[in-house]
């Protein structure tokens, strides 16, 4: 599916429609209608994302990790424009946990929270050296006890570099499942439990990657762009946001709207453009 059919796409759902979390006889949705919805939407968004990935730039688990702990409050895009000079200084655990704290603070400033991030790379960087011989490790109980690695970067990690199906649930995910109806939790390992319980744990890593997407680039928190929402049709949110086609366009964030995506070396089959490798 092309992009520009993506950014066409999102006609106004009818009076029917709108009303998708209740039933046909206007009380709530069961749930099992809700869980057939909700498999429905992730069916759609994979024809809408088919190249759906993690946005981080990385070549190894180790490159993973610090990049997913460099991402907290910033965008993928500041951390991807930071991290070149940052590997070339220090490629591996070992190199990290026996870096001058000034010197790494200045290299990865521009991602914010310099000092705390800081503190937390060189933790976790002499944990991999001291307990894992350098290497990251391949289970949720060993990355959760490395500083700064809660349950969100092990999933990014788990799912990514080693293949191990894993929900990260960032404000993005956690955003549009509440708006979707499918959960009213709030605290992410509860969002994080509830939505395993729906989906087959095949579908929990590409899931994550579809609705982060869809989060970033049409469902924004703001103004969501819903006139140009491919699966309008199945939100019970639908109307939050812009619903005319052409303003609901203009709203269209990233590749959607013709723009740069956030990754300087995109994955093969991504249609949009490389991001710029000068940190602004």
């Amino acid at each position: 599916m092309s992009v520009e059919r993506n950014s066409a796409v999102g006609e106004q759902p009818s009076a029917k429609t709108k009303k998708a979390a209740k039933g046909s006889n206007g009380k709530p949705e069961s749930r099992l209608a809700m869980v057939r919805r909700a498999r429905r939407i992730n069916r759609e968004l994979a024809e809408v994302y088919p190249y759906a990935h993690p946005e981080l730039d990385f070549r190894n688990p180790f490159e993973l990790l610090v990049a997913t702990v460099l991402s907290a409050q910033t965008t993928d895009l500041r951390v991807n424009q930071t991290t070149p000079a940052l590997f070339a200084r220090y490629p591996t655990p070992e190199d990290m946990a026996a870096a001058v704290p000034e010197e790494l603070e200045d290299i990865i400033r521009p991602t914010g929270f310099f000092r705390a991030k800081t503190k937390s790379l060189i933790g976790l960087s002499s944990a991999l050296r001291d307990r894992f011989d350098g290497e990251v490790p391949g289970r949720l109980a060993d990355l959760v006890t490395l500083p700064g690695v809660g349950r969100k970067t092990a999933n990014v990690v788990l799912g990514n570099a080693f293949g191990v199906p894993g929900l990260t649930v960032d404000t993005h995910f956690g955003r549009l499942v509440r708006r979707w109806k499918w959960t009213e939790q709030e605290d992410p390992e509860k969002v994080e439990a509830e939505i395993a319980e729906i989906f087959p744990k095949s579908e929990w890593t590409m899931l994550s990657h579809r609705v982060i997407f869809h989060g970033r680039r049409v469902c924004h928190s703001r103004k969501p762009a819903c006139g140009a929402c491919p699966i309008a049709h199945l939100c019970p949110s639908y109307g939050e946001g812009e619903t005319d086609p052409e303003k609901a366009r203009a709203l269209l964030k990233y590749e959607m709207g013709g723009y740069p995506g956030q990754r300087l070396n995109p994955p093969a089959g991504y249609p949009g453009k490389p991001a710029p490798a000068r940190v602004e």
